[in-house]
Parts: structure tokens; sequence; C-alpha cells
């Protein structure tokens, strides 16, 4: 046993590990690995204010106060789509020669536990950190650019028919509709506008002097930073709460589902699940995804792709070795 991972008691003594049964002593190293990779993480990754959006976006966000005091804030991944929204963007990032076969193989199985098990916060965190290693150093530009060559070609994926007619439907009664996601901003602002959704809360990479990926966040759309995003939002617009929506997938979204007087769990993880209905939450299983360019055939993407890459990352690697395997 490490001398690091024994830590002294309320009174100063250290306890000796070796004396606890093995299940023990594992679960007890599992918890301090655990914890010192959070804090890592914190410390390396992650500015003081990653989890607040920052004082220039709540100002444009308040020039665009509608009047309304309801809103819907919808995830994104896996509630509005079937699928990772960044995945279709790996093919375009490795021809561009931004990503490997080593770097593919090396993050392979995070990525496919992520994507076929879900976004628990050890998983999250992973990936995180996986994320802005890779990442660091790119040219914001660079992405932005290969994301507005691409986007009409690679951002078509399967849409839920009925998260589709729940926008409409929030839209005909005069709500705003928010798309809130702890994917890059690159990827979720021009996906929003396929479905003519201007109303975005994404995560936002850190960038350098020179313009790149400085290995930072400077805001992370995750857990319980959407929840305080959303009452951020809610103070800029003038929304009430108590008659707002959410809608989410994960037990990690349970903050923002909370924040809500109407919230519902959507093809909830089990986590998820069992706390919707402990709490007597809605609960809707979408089993209908269209083709989101035959859905919507006459909506194009345009406007600024705003820099961020944390969301990409995260599936980019995946979708290298899912499509050009033999």
């Amino acid at each position: 046993m490490d001398e690091d991972r024994q830590q002294p008691d309320e009174h100063g003594h250290v306890p000796d590990l070796d004396a606890f049964p093995p299940h023990i002593r594992r679960l007890v190293e599992a918890a301090a690995d655990t914890a010192a990779a959070e804090l890592e993480t914190e410390e390396r990754y992650a500015r003081p204010d990653a989890d607040r959006l920052p004082e220039e976006a709540l100002a444009r966000i308040a020039a665009g106060r509608t009047g309304t005091a309801e809103a819907a804030f919808f995830d994104l991944d896996k509630t509005v789509i079937a699928r990772s929204s960044t995945l279709v963007m790996g093919r375009t990032f490795y021809r561009d020669g931004l990503l490997s076969s080593s770097m593919v193989l090396k993050t392979l199985y995070a990525q496919v536990v992520y994507q076929l098990v879900g976004a628990d916060h050890g998983r999250m965190e992973q990936a995180r950190h996986a994320a802005l290693e890779l990442t660091k150093g790119w040219e914001a530009e660079r992405i932005r650019r290969l994301v507005r060559e691409t986007m009409e070609e690679t951002i078509a994926p399967l849409a839920y028919q009925e998260a589709l007619d729940l926008i409409a439907a929030h839209r005909r009664a005069g709500r705003d509709v928010w798309i809130i996601s702890s994917s890059g901003e690159e990827i979720v602002e021009p996906f929003g506008e396929y479905l003519g959704v201007t109303n975005v809360i994404a995560t936002r990479s850190g960038l350098d002097d020179e313009g790149r990926y400085d290995g930072t966040l400077a805001f992370y759309a995750y857990a319980g930073a959407k929840a305080t995003a959303i009452r951020q939002v809610a103070e800029a617009r003038g929304y009430d709460l108590a008659r707002c929506f959410a809608y989410s997938d994960s037990i990690t979204d349970l903050p923002m589902l909370a924040v809500v007087g109407r919230p519902t769990a959507v093809n909830p993880d089990k986590e998820l699940r069992a706390a919707a209905e402990a709490m007597d939450w809605p609960v809707q299983d979408f089993t209908a995804p269209v083709r989101l360019r035959d859905r919507l055939p006459d909506v194009q993407p345009s406007g600024q792709v705003a820099a961020g890459l944390l969301g990409a990352a995260l599936s980019a690697l995946l979708v290298w070795r899912l499509l050009t395997r033999d």
C-alpha cells in the first residue's frame, strides 16, 4: 500500500489498511484513486468559474429576451437525437490529420463504454481528461473551418420524431426552446440551426493568445453546471422556472431536471428512471428516429460556428473506428 493513500484520522492516526479484508482495501483504494483523479482534473483542466456562464454570454442572452415567462430545455444526445451529435465529425477530423489511428486505439475502449453504457460521473471525468489532452494545441479557427465546410455533409444524425413534435408544440405554445448539451458549441450550435433552435447552452473550451485550445474549459455544461446555467438564463430572460420544462436521459442531468417545475425523463438510464419514479416525474421513451435532413429539408445551417471542442473529441475517436473498420 502506498503511503500517500493512508490518510490520518481526526486524531492524527494513520490507519493500517493492510489489517482490513482485501475487498475493503480495494474499495478504499478505488475511492482514493477516484477522488485524486477528480481533484487533478479540476486543478489541471477547469478554470475556477467553468461551472457558470460568463457575463458576456449572459449579456447576449438577455438581449434576446422575448417576453415569455416559459421555456423548454432539451438535452441533446439520446434525448433529441438517437446518437451522439459529435460522432459524425470523426471522419472529418481523421481525414484532416487531426486524429491518428494511434490516438483512436488508445481511447477506443473508453469511448465505446461512453456511447453504449452511458455517461456517469466517472466516465465523464475520464472522457473530459482524455479529450482536453487530445485537443490541446489544435487551432480553433481550423476547427471552425472544418465544421463549416462539412456541416451540410455530416450533420444529419437521426432525430427522434417525438422530440421534434415536442419542440414544435412548445413553440406553438409561445415558449422559448433551448438545447443544453455537454458537447462543444461548434457542434451543438449548427445542429440547433437545423432544428431552428438558436438558443444553445454548450461546453466552451478555453483558448490561448494564439487561438489554440489551451487544455482548459471556459464553461463545462455538465451536471450541476447545467442547472446553474438554466438559473442564469432564467434570470437574464425573465423565465419563471416553476413553469419551465426540461428533458434529459441521464442521471448526471438530475440537477437540470430538478431546477424546473416540469421535468421529464426521456429514454432514461436505470438510475434516472428510478429517480423519476421516486419523484413522480413523467417518463417518456422515444422510439421513432427519423433522419433530420429528410424531416427538415428546407432548414439549412447558417451563421458563425463557435469555438470549443470537448464534445467533438469525446466521440470523434469512436466514429473513426466504426466508420473505417472492415
